[in-house]
């Protein structure tokens, strides 16, 4: 039988973090993703709003990943060039929390 462990959180204010680099998906496949997401109940945060280049990540977002289930990662072109999303990325790993990823018009095995 399997069982959470007691020093587990059991309830998150997200289901799922998306992780994702902004000028490759933002306005395209993770906006619809987004959507469609929520649209069938899955409470998803999809949020990196007013940061700008070169500014530290937001705690928000950090506090966003701790206060999520699991965590979807979009891998586009441009994602592990992201000081921002590599932080998130590493914060999810740190948290130790269920990563799915998405290879957005890049091939897996060019991921290295």
């Amino acid at each position: 039988m399997w069982s959470i462990p007691p020093a587990e959180k059991t309830w998150y204010k997200w289901d799922v973090f998306l992780s994702f680099r902004g000028e490759d998906t933002r306005h395209g496949f993770t906006d619809k993703l987004y959507r469609e997401l929520n649209r069938n109940g899955i409470r998803s945060y999809c949020g990196n709003e007013g940061l700008e280049y070169g500014d530290d990540i937001a705690p928000g977002l950090l506090e966003a990943i701790e206060d999520s289930a699991a965590s979807v990662a979009v891998i586009s072109r441009n994602y592990a060039s992201s000081r921002w999303c590599l932080e998130e990325l590493a914060k999810i790993f740190e948290c130790r929390r269920l990563i799915l990823p998405v290879f957005y018009e890049v091939d897996p095995s060019d991921v290295r």
